[in-house]
């Protein structure tokens, strides 16, 4: 009997554990002197292992998947648009006093509303992702402006200063690093364009399905948000 009631113990200490992502304004430096919150939707769910620092703005239904790094201590600010998700292991960071502008503000990292950036994934800004593009497994996208719908495939690099057009697609270990390597991009196939919608749908689920199953409470390591 005692040996049951250890485990049921130990079972039930386990159950309300959680682990809470770290969520921080940026350190003052002598390049961003003054330190900035994150602003989160209350709708966004961040998850455990997961770190926001710096000026960072996540709107509606965001999810940010376990071990992402959204790091806007040196390039900022950061905007994360609606229904956009960023899955494990993904990492936005930008260089100082480099910005894209977008309605006459300036961004270090722009995502618009129902983004997919995959498993691995890199964005560097400065750098612009339009509304409903896909960010391929392990991709990599640094000084670039990606339109709307544009797909990008696994492995692949999309560098140095291109606009890519909207709907186009990336191929799989791509490598865009000249505009004319961009506007030679063919655009979407079906089945790609299909399967980022169906990621898009699996995902959109995700933020409010885990504020039920671990709470709204998300706060971070003993750091208050808004």
């Amino acid at each position: 009997m005692g040996g049951n009631n250890r485990s049921q113990s130990s079972r039930s200490d386990h159950s309300h554990c959680c682990f809470k992502p770290f969520i921080s304004p940026n350190p003052r430096t002598t390049f961003n002197p003054v330190s900035r919150y994150p602003k989160i939707n209350k709708t966004a769910f961040i998850s455990p292992f997961s770190s926001v620092i710096g000026d960072v703005a996540i709107r509606r239904n965001v999810y940010v998947a376990p071990n992402v790094s959204i790091r806007a201590d040196e390039g900022t600010p950061f905007y994360i648009g609606t229904n956009t998700n960023l899955q494990d292991g993904v990492i936005l960071h930008g260089i100082v006093n480099k910005q894209i502008y977008v309605d006459g503000k300036g961004y270090s990292i722009f995502i618009g509303r129902e983004v997919s950036i995959a498993h691995g994934a890199l964005v560097h800004g400065p750098c612009y992702i339009g509304d409903k593009v896909f960010v391929g497994f392990n991709s990599i996208v640094y000084d670039a402006i990606v339109g709307e719908g544009v797909f990008i495939a696994y492995n692949a690099v999309v560098t140095n200063g291109v606009r890519i057009r909207p709907n186009r697609f990336v191929p799989p270990g791509a490598n865009i690093d000249s505009q004319e390597k961009a506007d030679a991009l063919m655009p979407v196939p079906t089945d790609s364009r299909e399967f980022a919608q169906a990621v898009q749908r699996v995902n959109q689920e995700f933020p409010a399905s885990y504020h039920l199953l671990l709470g709204k409470n998300r706060c971070s390591c003993g750091l208050a948000y808004d």
